[in-house]
């Protein structure tokens, strides 16, 4: 049945070790001695979307995955522990958002993978140069009992390749290390060959907005890599989002002294609006124990500050979002959240609203497209706020520059920042973990 697998795929790319969704596992990298499980490893995540351009899910790998040594012996069993050990560390690491993992298929008997929560978590499989097909296929069909989903990275002259993608639920091919024309046949000979599971098409690494849209022609359902960043923007309307306008000014409203009277008669000038508002409100992400019917009353349940917390955050729910949209929400979000888990270990006793905000609104000039001060000049915030946003100075200055430099996949960066900042590495993971989770339920109830 996947005989053509076999046959289709011996081209240029195939000379060299197999592509893999991480850097490649190449066997002509030094051995480096296996290092256990400890606090200098961050977590890298990477944004993976779907064919309606919404983001799907995250690959997460290590910083410094980069020192992958092959599948021989077990240093890569030792990084992949590491990873896993990493992920575990978070017990609500994924909700909404599928988690793509990268491992070696020696690594599919990992006593970590036993702890690991299997929901939305789809293991990408890079086989081991002595893998064995009946091995391998008796480890996927145990994790795929325990409701896994497996990817299976593309490497066609491996001899236990063509019977292990029967039992996968994903087809991955790094696009940025193969040729257009062995896409294309990876495609085409995997939509024929049939499949006793529903077999999905993963794009990784895909480095430029044409090989997204090449990969989207040949049936593709994920993608992964630079694209994202590069991707064409259309111009919008110099008016502006009239939602976005009066969100602000009940930011405004909510900030000042204005009464509550005058908050709820700004709220009924746009119903839509107002319909929005109760309705994130209302959603399981916050987890309120009362229902809120009225802004009067999410006045009294929330208080002051915390209802302008929502607002700001329901101020980035982006109407047809593009590739840059989303990147710009998931950082928003994700850094506000980072922020204030953060700000619980190195802050203690301090309100931790104001770290939040601070991270939502560093992106406040990309959202508003203006420059940070004018956009800040639009609402009443807290001085130290506008101080680590402007100045890059004040007490919540470091902790921004953290859930920056995690973005950046800057290694020497991140470090020096968490240091500054006086946080742990398995901190910041924990933190990236969770404010991921958070960040993918709430966009969950944005239309």
């Amino acid at each position: 049945m996947f005989d053509s697998l076999k046959k289709m795929f011996g081209k240029k790319a195939d000379q060299s070790a197999p592509a893999t969704t991480a850097p490649e596992p190449a066997g002509n990298q030094p051995q480096r001695e296996a290092r256990p499980v400890g606090g200098t490893d961050f977590l890298r995540r990477e944004a993976v979307f779907d064919r309606n351009n919404r983001l799907s899910g995250h690959l997460f790998r290590l910083q410094q995955s980069s020192l992958l040594a092959d599948g021989e012996g077990g240093v890569q069993r030792d990084f992949d522990r590491i990873l896993l050990d990493t992920l575990n560390a978070s017990p609500d690491a994924w909700n909404t958002s599928r988690a793509f993992i990268p491992l070696s298929s020696s690594s599919l008997d990992s006593p970590a993978l036993d702890r690991l929560k299997s929901a939305n978590v789809i293991l990408i499989v890079q086989l081991a140069a002595d893998a064995e097909a009946s091995m391998v296929g008796e480890a996927i069909e145990h994790l795929h009992q325990r409701g896994f989903q497996i990817g299976l990275c593309r490497q066609p002259k491996h001899p236990a390749f063509a019977k292990v993608i029967q039992q996968v639920d994903y087809a991955v091919i790094d696009v940025g290390a193969n040729e257009a024309s062995t896409v294309r046949d990876f495609s085409a000979a995997v939509r024929a060959a049939g499949s006793a599971r529903p077999l999905h098409l993963f794009a990784c690494n895909v480095e430029t907005f044409d090989d997204h849209l090449f990969c989207h022609q040949w049936h593709f359902e994920n993608f992964h890599g630079k694209f994202a960043e590069s991707a064409p923007t259309l111009e919008k309307e110099q008016t502006g989002d009239p939602h976005k306008a009066q969100l602000l000014n009940l930011m405004r409203l909510v900030q000042s002294d204005a009464e509550t009277a005058e908050i709820a008669a700004a709220m009924k000038l746009d119903p839509l609006l107002s319909f929005r508002i109760l309705r994130y409100l209302n959603s399981p992400a916050l987890g309120l124990s009362h229902r809120i019917d009225s802004l009067e009353q999410a006045l009294v349940i929330l208080g002051r500050q915390r209802l302008t917390r929502w607002l700001a955050v329901l101020l980035f729910s982006v109407r047809e979002p593009q590739f840059s949209d989303w990147l710009m929400v998931e950082n928003a979000l994700t850094r506000g959240r980072l922020m204030e888990s953060l700000g619980e270990q190195t802050l203690p006793g301090k309100a931790h609203d104001p770290l939040f905000l601070t991270g939502i609104f560093s992106c406040l000039d990309r959202l508003l497209r203006k420059p940070m001060a004018e956009a800040l000049g639009e609402l009443p915030i807290a001085e130290e706020i506008r101080q680590a946003l402007i100045e890059r100075s004040g007490p919540y200055a470091a902790l921004l520059a953290v859930a920056e430099a995690g973005e950046d996949f800057d290694l020497p960066r991140l470090q020096s920042t968490a240091l500054a900042a006086g946080v742990d590495p398995h901190i910041v993971n924990r933190a990236l973990l969770a404010a991921t989770a958070w960040a993918s339920e709430v966009t969950e109830y944005w239309e």
